[in-house]
């Protein structure tokens, strides 16, 4: 369903292009009417559907989580029993079901004061390591693609810390040529690793999801 877009002058023909987009994205007016903050709940949702990642009772740890569209899917899965842990440099509304730590994930007091809030719970250890983080994008593929991929290092070091035997990463990626090496990294310490699209993720945008499965290191618990 296409939707009118007000001529504004003020705005960049790139800015244009991305809101016109948005207004016609049904993933968009999805979110809206099903209530999620974000279309990005729809990749995770598809991804979980095909793969079985949010179990009843998993301890999610979702980064980069704001507005909260990833963290929503995940409390709702894992459900009562289940415990979802995010964290943005964003602010985030309240959801129920979801601790949320205002930090930059990037912070070298991060990493432990999420592991602090685990050792909280019934267990040290996570099922899932979920990461959406992306570098605020400069207009230089291969810049933005070689930012994005040390967030996506540094959230996969941390998986390798926290997750349970089992357990479960997934973190964003942009094709551009260094996600091999995280690639070869991920195959040593999960028994599958594989790249996918889920259909909310637009056909035309670099992104990807790296998938990894069945943890074989011994977490932190």
């Amino acid at each position: 369903m296409k939707a009118p877009l007000r001529s504004d002058k003020r705005r960049t023909p790139s800015s244009r292009a991305w809101l016109k987009r948005q207004l016609s994205d049904p993933y968009v007016a999805r979110a809206k009417r099903e209530g999620f903050r974000s279309r990005a709940a729809y990749k995770l949702a598809e991804i979980d559907d095909k793969y079985r990642l949010l179990k009843r009772g998993a301890r999610v740890v979702d980064l980069g989580a704001a507005p909260g569209g990833w963290s929503a899917v995940a409390a709702e899965r894992a459900g009562r029993n289940g415990r979802v842990i995010a964290l943005d440099v964003l602010d985030m509304r309240p959801i129920m079901g979801v601790e949320f730590l205002a930090m930059d994930f990037l912070d070298a007091a991060a990493p432990n004061r999420l592991k602090a809030v685990l050792r909280g719970g019934t267990s040290e250890s996570a099922d899932v390591v979920l990461s959406d983080m992306a570098a605020n994008a400069t207009g230089h593929r291969q810049t933005d693609h070689l930012r994005t991929m040390a967030l996506a290092e540094a959230a996969a070091s941390f998986a390798r810390e926290v997750l349970a035997p089992g357990g479960s990463f997934l973190c964003k990626v942009l094709q551009g040529g260094g996600e091999p090496a995280l690639l070869a990294e991920l195959k040593r310490d999960f028994t599958s690793v594989k790249h996918v699209k889920p259909p909310a993720s637009r056909s035309d945008s670099a992104e990807l999801y790296l998938l990894a499965r069945g943890f074989r290191g011994g977490g932190s618990g």
